[in-house]
């Protein structure tokens, strides 16, 4: 990744020649070359669905950059930085909400990201870049509840939430199929009502299923999924997905550091705490290496904490040492794991010591 320092950018950006002056605007605006997008368009979107939108803005520059203020010129649209100092090649996210509840139709709005940097002279300077927001709210079509929200979701055991989703309109309208970017999300709909209402529209009722697969790995799922319909103006209503993939069991420390000035003859006592979301038994923990440097002593009682005392005797052989240990759960199809590092140094010599 190439860092510039804000001197160095405006005076390459000066140099320029043979462009137009709109594109020489563009280039000089050091703020705007943060932004991972200049516009936000959420094209058609349900009445009272989770429409929202994460902008990313990364510090380029040498120098410190601060966020000092994000507004919004439109009371459909809310802001908020996830940080507001970024240093060298720090990214801080601005999350754009639309709020379908309250507004209909066509909405337009802008958020306003005041951006500011301090010189190696202390000179301060400061922009504002104008980000364009835009959707179409659509009355016909409902989404309750808004998105699919799973919360925290275990590791490997999967989840399966349903919303509803409601529309108010042409007699034969229907919802095709479903369309998922995700490999760990699955989805289907299933029709669940279709009656004439009172101004001779139909009133229709889906039923979205949506599931989160056992093989999702661990962290953040933040997705959306597009139901296709036959409305040929406005094919796809998106809807928002998230999920948290937590560890069912956690280890910690995650790595063990045993020093960086480990010295051989004496054993050193270390502790390691392994947490369950229920309680479990340990079967077995096993060392990657045939050393033979720890000893621990397990117990075979189901419990939702095991805080597992190590006792490491140092290698006679210095550099940097490491470990991976696997740890088998009882009833647990795969063992976690965690390691240990260190740095072995030579023991001192009797001729070291006198010198």
């Amino acid at each position: 990744m190439r860092i510039y320092a804000f001197p160095q950018l405006l005076a390459a950006c000066l140099l320029m020649v043979g462009i137009s002056s709109r594109v020489s605007a563009q280039e000089l605006d050091w703020a705007q070359k943060m932004f991972s997008e200049l516009k936000v368009d959420f094209g058609n979107v349900a009445s009272g669905s989770d429409t929202r939108h994460q902008i990313e803005v990364k510090n380029i520059y040498k120098e410190q950059v601060r966020i000092l203020n994000v507004g919004t010129t439109c009371g459909c649209t809310a802001a908020n930085p996830s940080q507001k100092l970024l240093e060298t090649g720090e990214t801080a996210y601005i999350e754009v909400v639309m709020n379908t509840v309250k507004f209909k139709q066509q909405k337009n709005s802008n958020v306003d990201v005041t951006l500011s940097f301090t010189d190696a002279s202390g000179a301060t300077t400061s922009k504002t870049v104008r980000v364009p927001i835009s959707a179409y709210i659509r009355q016909d079509i409902v989404v309750e509840p808004g998105n699919v929200d799973f919360g925290a979701v275990d590791a490997g055991a999967g989840a399966r939430r349903t919303v509803r989703v409601a529309y108010s309109g042409r007699t034969d309208w229907h919802i095709n199929g479903v369309q998922v970017n995700s490999d760990y999300l699955e989805a289907e709909v299933r029709e669940q009502q279709r009656s004439a209402g009172f101004n001779g529209d139909s009133r229709i009722n889906y039923e979205l299923i949506v599931q989160v697969k056992p093989s999702a790995p661990v962290g953040v799922i933040r997705d959306k999924i597009n139901l296709l319909t036959d409305d040929a103006a406005n094919p796809m209503v998106p809807v928002m997905i998230e999920a948290k993939v937590e560890p069912d069991i956690v280890v910690s420390p995650g790595t063990l550091l045993l020093g960086d000035k480990v010295i051989p003859g004496s054993d050193r006592p270390y502790t390691v705490i392994i947490k369950g979301k229920k309680p479990f038994a340990i079967e077995r923990i096993e060392c990657e290496s045939d050393q033979e440097c720890f000893k621990v002593r397990l117990t075979k009682d189901q419990r939702t904490v095991h805080v597992l005392q190590l006792s490491f005797t140092p290698p006679e052989i210095p550099g940097h040492f490491r470990e991976q240990f696997t740890v088998t759960i009882d009833g647990r199809p795969e063992p976690v794991t965690f390691t240990a590092e260190g740095e072995i140094v030579a023991p001192l010599t009797s001729a070291s010591k006198t010198e």
